[in-house]
């Protein structure tokens, strides 16, 4: 069964690591300069450095269908550069998931593939996808909604050690973003791990940069870039979070209701 991600950000690319230990083909989709901000467990990575490896699993950057099925057949995934995923025509995905976390649906329909899924909130399912997974931390993550939509973005991020909107570090100005600190290493509250074009940007609390954007990225002012985990566990900076597992258990369980699930003793008759 062939499945098609839109983006490949940290909460995406959880989902791929799921489907792909669970014996999928996975073909992932990216924008040609990807915002990812959990650099070290993004496939979107592929896309800015050729390759890369996520918890074991390796991407690669593709160009075009061919190079799509050398990287599956070789047990990679092909990471493809085209936002507005159309190589699906080509492709013809059993599954199609929109996990670009925009908050609002960039275009994606329910005829795009025989199973379509949307990832978090501006997808109805039954309207423009056959399920949505929640994406909110709390008692609901990671379930399959069949009839309606995921709760609305808070704007609130979710509270980790106590803290919540103070773990952000978000650009002070447009410019080029510079990184001073890297992801991995602890720091202190008040202290500056990169910058804007000169204007530093300063972290808020104490913890382990779990998360910078690259260097010489082009921002907007306000824009994220940057995590800070108060639980200052380095370890958790190369392995895919809790919530993007959790999600990647919603759509897995949505895969195997809605495409059929060989262990079923329905498709067993």
């Amino acid at each position: 069964m062939l499945v098609m991600i839109r983006g490949a950000g940290d909460l995406a690319s959880g989902i791929a690591v799921r489907l792909h230990r669970s014996g999928f083909r996975i073909v992932m989709t990216e924008i040609d300069r990807p915002l990812s901000i959990r650099r070290t467990v993004c496939f979107s990575e592929a896309v800015r450095q050729g390759e890369t490896t996520v918890e074991g699993i390796r991407a690669v950057h593709v160009s075009g269908i061919d190079e799509i099925t050398e990287a599956v057949n070789g047990g990679s995934i092909p990471v493809i550069t085209d936002p507005q995923a159309d190589t699906r025509t080509e492709l013809h995905p059993d599954v199609f998931i929109d996990a670009c976390l925009a908050k609002k649906n960039l275009g994606t329909r329910i005829d795009f593939a025989p199973v379509v899924i949307g990832v978090g909130p501006g997808f109805t399912a039954g309207t423009d996808c056959h399920a949505v997974i929640e994406t909110m931390r709390g008692h609901t993550l990671g379930r399959v909604i069949r009839e309606g939509s995921a709760l609305p973005d808070t704007g609130t991020p979710g509270n980790i050690g106590g803290y919540t909107s103070e773990r952000l570090l978000r650009t002070p100005c447009a410019g080029t973003f510079r990184t001073i600190r890297s992801i991995g290493d602890i720091v202190e509250a008040g202290e500056s791990v990169a910058e804007v074009d000169g204007m530093p940007v300063v972290a808020q609390i104490k913890g382990v940069l779990r998360g910078l954007l690259a260097d010489d990225t082009k921002v907007p002012e306000g824009l994220k870039c940057g995590d800070v985990d108060p639980r200052c566990q380095v370890v958790n900076c190369t392995m895919v979070s809790d919530k993007a597992l959790a999600i990647g258990g919603g759509v897995l369980e949505a895969i195997l209701s809605l495409a059929g699930n060989p262990y079923s003793d329905e498709c067993r008759e």
